[in-house]
């Protein structure tokens, strides 16, 4: 090895290390992805909150619904009626029900809308059954919310909000410290633009961007895959505005804090996969460790993923998915606020 080789090597390891910034993202990242990954990425079902509505009330129903507690996987959840229980399903509260009728023949059904863990969750049941001992059982399964079971009904939905998570946040992550690295911020900055005006007119551009795609990809599931809008197309779109409210803000913080487009590109990347993991697109947020679930709370993919996939498969209207609408608003209403102290802090 030549020793001008041997210095270019050195002189870029080290002007890499240097920044403290790129320590961190060199460093650390890889260790909090594999964590993320460890804890987060599993298809194991656990504490299923199910309803059980018993109209017989016999002890061989008992005992079925007994067999089911003591697997440690169903939480029962009691109710009067089928209707209090179809009720509790589309509003979330249950991922699954028993049901006796008055002549004791159950009925065990699971939210079709959970893709991947609904049918983890029949499988345990069919397991159950097929184990018992009281009374004789025929499985026969129907689907609900997803009648044919395809998976692409489940995860299409979902990719709408990572494709504007991982355009916008790129982009605006890199909007105010292009103007750094290539020296024309001083200029901007001794103009009579205010600074608000300075930020909307970075932000609004990919706001705009990330509208029209979320249009596109809603097209394209409902008209060339067939996937049903079953909910209102303007609750889409007001999800769609809040949650660019979060990547946007997320995008213009991480670009106060670097110093040049490849530290924003980098430290977008370090958001970008943890959200996605951590948004229950692929593995069920129920079955994270309770430390993983916490963080998913601020988290607003996983708002959105919950609002995209119940207007698809359920059509569920804002009295159910209100809370997810305000979350949203006040995490994006915390970035932005922030991303916009920062910038006054820095320019």
């Amino acid at each position: 090895m030549s020793k001008r080789l041997k210095f270019m090597l050195k002189k870029e390891l080290l002007q890499t290390l240097r920044d403290p910034r790129m320590r961190i993202v060199i460093l650390v990242m890889p260790i909090f992805q594999t964590l993320v990954f460890g804890y987060a990425v599993t298809t194991d079902v656990k504490s299923v909150d199910t309803a059980v509505v018993d109209l017989a009330n016999t002890s061989a129903t008992r005992a079925v619904t007994d067999q089911f507690v003591a697997s440690g996987i169903f939480v029962p959840v009691w109710k009067n009626s089928y209707e209090e229980a179809w009720y509790a399903m589309d509003q979330s509260e249950i991922q699954a029900m028993i049901l006796f009728d008055e002549n004791g023949r159950m009925q065990f059904v699971t939210d079709g809308s959970r893709g991947l863990s609904a049918g983890v969750t029949a499988g345990y049941a069919a397991a159950i059954l097929g184990r018992n001992q009281q009374v004789p059982v025929t499985i026969e399964s129907r689907a609900w919310y997803n009648p044919m079971l395809e998976s692409r009904n489940f995860y299409i939905p979902g990719v709408i909000a990572m494709m504007v998570m991982v355009l916008t946040l790129i982009l605006s992550s890199m909007a105010v410290v292009r103007e750094v690295e290539i020296g024309t911020m001083e200029q901007i900055m001794v103009t009579p633009m205010k600074r608000w005006e300075f930020i909307v007119g970075k932000l609004l551009p990919f706001g705009v961007i990330g509208m029209v795609n979320v249009l596109v990809v809603t097209a394209v599931a409902v008209f060339w895959f067939s996937i049903p809008l079953q909910g209102s197309v303007s609750l889409l779109m007001l999800a769609a505005v809040l949650y660019l409210m979060n990547t946007l803000g997320m995008g213009l913080l991480i670009s106060t804090v670097s110093r040049t487009q490849q530290q924003a590109m980098l430290s977008a990347f370090f958001v970008i996969f943890p959200a996605s993991l951590l948004s229950g697109f692929a593995f069920p947020i129920a079955n994270m460790p309770a430390v993983i679930r916490f963080f998913t709370l601020f988290n607003p993919m996983r708002y959105m993923m919950t609002i995209l996939r119940d207007l698809f498969l359920k059509g569920n209207g804002l009295s159910t998915l209100w809370p997810n609408y305000l979350a949203m608003l006040l995490l994006g209403t915390a970035l932005l606020t922030t991303a916009t102290l920062r910038f006054r802090k820095t320019s």
